[in-house]
């Protein structure tokens, strides 16, 4: 009896194949990046004065940026808010594109992959909930952090252990250049 070959459809990938394609990396940020707290700060005392927006990001996740970037790999951010926090700790970690207030994450996807001649599947992409689905069953990689919403998690190829501003991001790059033999020895 002869064997049939094989015929890789989406759903036969595995997570390692899927890992080897990767190029580049789309974070979402509040819950991904942070934990998804948005706390707000206020001057003692006056109360028409603009409140000061705080965002907590771990020192690993963006330590494994830096290695990403390092790996000749690229990073982008797609969120649905906008913040000069965002801002400066894409700068500090290497990322390059940086689009916010996208109210349809999939178009800027679209506009993104045009931008940089990537194909989904080259795509990993970590989110949290609703806006970052449509994301999610496009790429190649989609990443749901362990505790993202039901839907998110239902088309996630791979959940980290690590929660989202926590070290989620350190674990999938870890698990992505792993894979592709990129990850640093030392």
């Amino acid at each position: 009896m002869t064997s049939r070959p094989t015929v890789e459809t989406a759903a036969t990938r595995t997570l390692a194949m899927r890992c080897r394609a990767v190029q580049m990396l789309i974070l979402d940020v509040d819950g991904v990046l942070t934990e998804g707290l948005i706390p707000y700060a206020a001057a003692l005392g006056q109360t028409s004065s603009p409140l000061l927006e705080l965002k907590h990001f771990h020192v690993r996740d963006g330590a494994a940026l830096r290695i990403w970037e390092r790996a000749g790999k690229q990073a982008a951010i797609i969120t649905g808010r906008s913040s000069s926090a965002v801002v400066h700790r894409a700068a500090e970690v290497g990322i390059h594109h940086v689009l916010q207030g996208a109210a349809k994450k999939e178009l800027v996807l679209e506009q993104l992959l045009q931008q940089t001649g990537l194909a989904d599947e080259q795509v990993a992409y970590l989110g949290d909930d609703l806006p970052d689905v449509p994301v999610l069953r496009r790429v190649g990689l989609a990443v749901a952090v362990n505790e993202a919403c039901p839907e998110a998690l239902a088309v996630a190829h791979f959940v980290p252990l690590q929660q989202g501003g926590r070290g989620a991001v350190r674990e999938t790059i870890e698990l992505i250049l792993r894979c592709q033999g990129l990850w640093p020895r030392e």
